[in-house]
């Protein structure tokens, strides 16, 4: 897992092997972070990485300045990682032990910039932009993407805008107009 941009760009991290994850490829958030750095000013919008897993794309946001960077994650050994990282590196990361579903429905806070990264066979998949949006979790102006198996489609919603395919994963993209 490398860290492509921003302070510690370049920095090869070595999560441990045991972590119960499907990290976003490199080739994959390279491409991601591509399409997003002319939309998004990192060194002012407050991000969320829902699904966090090893936090390789709250790494990335922190890395480019992202102020302030909430990890959500229901495996405490993934959290521990992220943690011992982000202070490692001295990266702005808070970490939430909470099911994201729940932790979806009950957050009070907005953001410009939310990523999800679900694990692929969740049920609840398709509908969690649908829960993303219509629970205001998205500031206005901002930007959601929602990682999926490409063979799975979404729910549709007023607020989507593309499906990006980089093999079996997509990103679906929704920003709020």
């Amino acid at each position: 897992m490398r860290i492509i941009g921003g302070k510690i760009g370049g920095i090869r991290l070595y999560p441990p092997t045991n972590l119960p994850v499907r990290p976003t490829t490199d080739i994959a958030k390279e491409a991601l972070f591509n399409i997003l750095q002319y939309q998004i000013n990192w060194e002012e919008a407050s991000c969320l990485d829902l699904f966090c897993g090893t936090g390789n794309i709250s790494f990335e946001l922190a890395s480019r300045g992202a102020p302030e960077v909430d990890a959500v994650d229901i495996h405490s050994k993934c959290l521990f990682y992220v943690k011992d990282i982000a202070k490692q590196y001295e990266l702005n990361i808070k970490t939430r032990k909470a099911d994201v579903f729940k932790f979806v429905s009950a957050c009070k806070n907005s953001y410009d910039f939310i990523f999800a990264d679900p694990p692929y066979d969740v049920a609840q998949l398709p509908q969690l932009p649908q829960m993303i949006l219509d629970n205001g979790l998205l500031e206005e102006g901002g930007i959601l993407v929602v990682e999926h198996p490409s063979t799975r489609k979404l729910v549709e919603h007023p607020l989507f805008v593309e499906t990006r395919k980089y093999g079996y994963s997509s990103f679906s993209f929704y920003q709020n107009k």
